[in-house]
């Protein structure tokens, strides 16, 4: 009898020690599962070195990065905190909201032709897709792996739309006396930035490696305005050029992108100040600011030119 008791009792034991030796796992598990979120309320930011290699872009930042957060609400949230990409992602989010209040004031004139608000329309939508899409992909690259692939390519791809949509207006009116040049530039406008957009697409192009071949790509494909840009002074000659129509403006434009890329790709100032320009007066941010200013110079020299094109004689005199 004693032995029949005792059986079941050391069974009774054993499944009792198993349902205790399960416990700290169940406990394990479940910890797990609650960990990241008090991670992510809790996160703080953090040194170059510890970054994972898909969120180590650049190595002369050496802190104040923002750690992976995997979670969308916590990314929106941290553009509230001072880190890397803060001046980056208000740059270019403030720079939509502004392009966005100007086409709905343009839009809203009466006395503006239908025709006009059509054409200035492709200049606010590039604008506007390029800075919201920037300010999109600084806020949440750190969310995770892919998703910082497809905003870095949707990134790019915002920058050729804006490319794209500067030079519009500036054909259809420069060049309004002569359809045929025009046509002509606006094929080769929409060639090369789309052949930008699927160079943007690529995998192999948003790694850091690829920075100055895509920072080749853009400037080319900006620096493709200078052949419609001599044709324009050749037709209008060059005194007028620069001092009756708002030629000026095409060139400031120019200027500024030119010099962005150049900070972009060069990584200057913190290249020479290791530390100094983690939070502020890096060059990523002086590219954002100088793309910004030269959409605007742009915006003011095409709403010159379409006020000079709706002018009486625009076209009296000219050879083409």
């Amino acid at each position: 009898m004693a032995r029949r008791n005792l059986r079941p009792t050391a069974l009774g034991d054993s499944s009792l020690q198993e349902k205790e030796a399960k416990k700290p796992l169940r406990l394990l598990n479940s910890s797990k599962i609650e960990q990241p979120q008090v991670c992510l309320r809790e996160w703080k930011c953090c040194q170059f070195k510890t970054l994972p290699n898909w969120l180590q872009d650049n190595q002369f930042l050496i802190s104040g990065h923002r750690p992976p957060l995997p979670s969308v609400r916590e990314c929106c949230k941290s553009i509230f905190r001072i880190h890397t990409e803060t001046i980056n992602i208000w740059s270019h989010l403030l720079g939509a909201l502004a392009f966005i209040g100007e086409a709905i004031h343009f839009m809203n004139q009466e006395k503006i032709p239908l025709e006009q608000k059509l054409v200035i329309s492709v200049f606010f939508f590039g604008a506007v897709t390029c800075f919201s899409l920037s300010a999109t992909f600084h806020a949440i690259h750190c969310h995770s792996e892919s998703v910082c692939k497809l905003f870095s390519k949707l990134d790019y791809v915002g920058i050729s739309t804006l490319s794209m949509g500067s030079f519009f207006p500036w054909l259809y009116y420069g060049f309004n006396c002569d359809t045929w040049s025009q046509m002509v530039y606006w094929s080769v406008t929409f060639f090369l930035g789309l052949a930008t957009i699927v160079a943007s697409l690529s995998d192999k192009f948003g790694t850091p490696r690829w920075r100055p071949i895509r920072a080749s790509i853009f400037a080319g494909f900006g620096l493709s305005g200078v052949i419609p840009a001599i044709h324009y002074i050749s037709v209008r000659g060059f005194i007028r050029a620069f001092t009756i129509d708002p030629f000026g403006w095409l060139l400031l434009m120019a200027v500024l992108y030119i010099l962005g890329v150049l900070f972009y790709s060069s990584r200057i100032p913190e290249r020479w100040y290791k530390g100094k320009c983690d939070i502020m007066g890096q060059s990523h941010q002086i590219f954002h600011i100088l793309v910004v200013a030269g959409t605007y110079a742009n915006y003011h020299g095409v709403l010159q030119l379409a006020k000079l094109r709706g002018a009486d004689g625009f076209c009296e005199g000219i050879e083409i």
